[in-house]
């Protein structure tokens, strides 16, 4: 291991604890992603004495624009140092309330710090001192684990997700994020224990979920949430995709199958995390529309329009931005049945001018979304809608060249329909507005300020409106 800890922060710590002759620790994540040959840049120090004060004097020792951020509540200190994170915490032992997962902390070992870790893959410490630097220390067989790709507690599993139980989070995020397997005992233990779930803070858990959606194959996190039962906890809308209901031997396909297949999907393309969270909530409407009905077979009319609806509710109850990423997400949920239509109709320029309007910047995503929804195992059915799809992306473009669509704003505005026609703000100024769009959408005027005048006019004059002021260029 002493060849990985070159970096000279290590050489620091490792002269600066030996002034001092406290015991000190690298542990946690960075030994685990050094087996696995990840970047890691968060650099746990586990020391035997108090953190804050080694931290102070590392802090030093690199220099005076080096600031050391105490948290003397959890008796930590984080420095940041060329892209590094490194944060120093005494050896300690905790013990925890029924009621929540904030434990009481008092001094202890190093192996009392390893076993209050929360997976053996975590709690590996290599020794940074100068006698013993580069020795590892690992009572609970972690390596093998990470060699085995398996996630398991140091301790009764039951133990560790009972006292936190982000920790269950976190067993599915880490098996999604390396692809390893929860070992049998522990996955048991948090289907035991899923109901202490609900202490945890929305935000914590969203944390933990977003992680999920940046993985590799975030499906493997969230099959394992449905498995383990906290999915229907945290997430009721997408556990009620699940199932399959058949009547007269007629069934439909597994919306939650069908989902995560999307995710995986766009994930190949993509690492948006809006766009991700996109795809996994673009059939959440369907439960709410699903309907049998005799001679057609399952439908879910409108599912776009309301999952729309429902996506501020999800992103208020989950503590997710309610800001321009929500809008963002309803928008590519609203409209994603849209290409969809066009690729399997004769393709007007009316159709495509109008989806290049209310998608605007984002019809490239939401074209992306779309090609993400084929999860068809016909392959001549995919291929054709691959193709299909090309060619909307092909007419898209050249129409926004021509016509400049995307984001435009009608060249009439309602201020200038009331001062040509003497009115006040009332239903006839939408009117000629709406109808000026439409008729550029339509392909009826060029996206043109004198063409568009024009056709005011000409509405006006059905409406029996007289211009009362000249327009001036």
């Amino acid at each position: 291991m002493i060849k990985f800890l070159k970096n000279p922060v290590f050489s620091m710590v490792s002269e600066e604890a030996d002034k001092i002759n406290q015991p000190c620790f690298v542990i946690g994540g960075f030994v685990r992603d050094l087996f696995l040959k990840r970047k890691s840049n968060d650099i746990d120090i586990v020391t035997l004495g108090s953190g804050i004060s080694l931290a102070k004097k590392i802090a030093k020792r690199i220099g005076p624009n080096c600031n050391v951020s105490v948290f003397k509540n959890f008796g930590t200190a984080m420095i940041q140092y060329q892209g590094m994170e490194l944060e120093f915490v005494g050896a300690r032992k905790e013990s925890y309330s029924h009621d929540s997962r904030n434990p009481v902390v008092e001094g202890g070992t190093l192996e009392d710090d390893q076993i209050r870790r929360d997976f053996t893959i975590n709690a590996i410490a290599i020794c940074l001192n100068k006698e013993g630097f580069g020795n590892m220390t690992d009572p609970f067989n972690g390596i093998q684990d990470i060699q085995d790709c398996t996630i398991r507690t140091p301790r009764d599993p039951d133990t560790t997700f009972s006292d936190d139980p982000l920790r269950m989070m976190r067993a599915i995020r880490f098996a999604s994020q390396l692809n390893f397997t929860i070992e049998k005992e522990t996955f048991s233990a948090i289907n035991r224990n899923k109901e202490r779930i609900k202490i945890i803070s929305g935000e914590r858990i969203i944390e933990e979920t977003n992680k999920i959606l940046l993985s590799t194959k975030p499906s493997i996190g969230f099959k394992l949430l449905e498995k383990a039962g906290l999915l229907k906890i945290i997430f009721p809308e997408l556990q009620q995709l699940k199932g399959v209901e058949k009547i007269n031997g007629i069934g439909h396909k597994d919306n939650f199958d069908h989902t995560l297949k999307v995710l995986d999907n766009i994930c190949a393309n993509t690492n948006d995390l809006w766009l991700r969270w996109s795809a996994l909530l673009h059939d959440i409407g369907k439960p709410k529309t699903k309907k049998f009905v005799s001679g057609t077979g399952w439908t879910f009319y409108a599912h776009n329009f309301v999952g729309g609806k429902m996506i501020p509710g999800i992103f208020r109850r989950m503590k997710l931005p309610l800001n321009d990423k929500m809008k963002f997400v309803q928008k590519m949920v609203l409209l994603h049945m849209r290409p969809i239509i066009l690729s399997e109709e004769e393709i007007t320029d009316s159709a495509l001018r109008r989806l290049l309007y209310e998608a605007g910047d984002d019809i490239d995503n939401l074209m992306t979304l779309c090609e993400a929804d084929i999860t068809s195992s016909n392959k001549k059915k995919a291929e054709k809608y691959f193709h299909n799809f090309q060619l909307v992306r092909s007419r898209l473009k050249n129409l926004e060249e021509r016509d400049q669509i995307r984001n435009f704003q009608p060249p009439v505005s309602g201020e200038l329909i009331m001062k040509t026609f003497g009115l006040a703000p009332c239903r006839e100024v939408g009117i000629i507005k709406s109808a000026i769009k439409d008729a550029i959408l339509d392909g009826k005027i060029r996206n043109d300020k004198q063409e568009a005048i024009a056709f005011m006019y000409e509405e006006a004059k059905k409406m029996g409106l007289k211009k009362i002021n000249q327009i001036k260029d």
